[in-house]
């Protein structure tokens, strides 16, 4: 199991636990669409990740380095 996904599993069962336990109501939709719409925008967002660390950046040479230079540029 990808270790994002195990701690993404514990921390929704422990803010879900935490809310039951003191009473809170739970930061969530309470109609099953809502908490579907959730689920699915959840799924969309990893899959979308997994998609993108895939690919090779394409825009790289417009990401700066430690120091914010870009192309070779020099910072002041």
């Amino acid at each position: 199991m990808n270790s994002k996904l195990a701690i993404g599993i514990a921390l929704g069962f422990a803010i879900g636990f935490g809310c039951r336990w003191s009473g809170i109501p739970v930061p969530a939709p309470p109609a099953l669409v809502g908490a579907l719409l959730v689920v699915m925008m959840s799924l969309g967002y990893g899959l979308a990740d997994r998609h993108l660390a895939r690919r090779a950046a394409r825009h790289s040479h417009d990401c700066g380095g430690p120091d914010g230079a870009t192309r070779g540029e020099k910072t002041p």
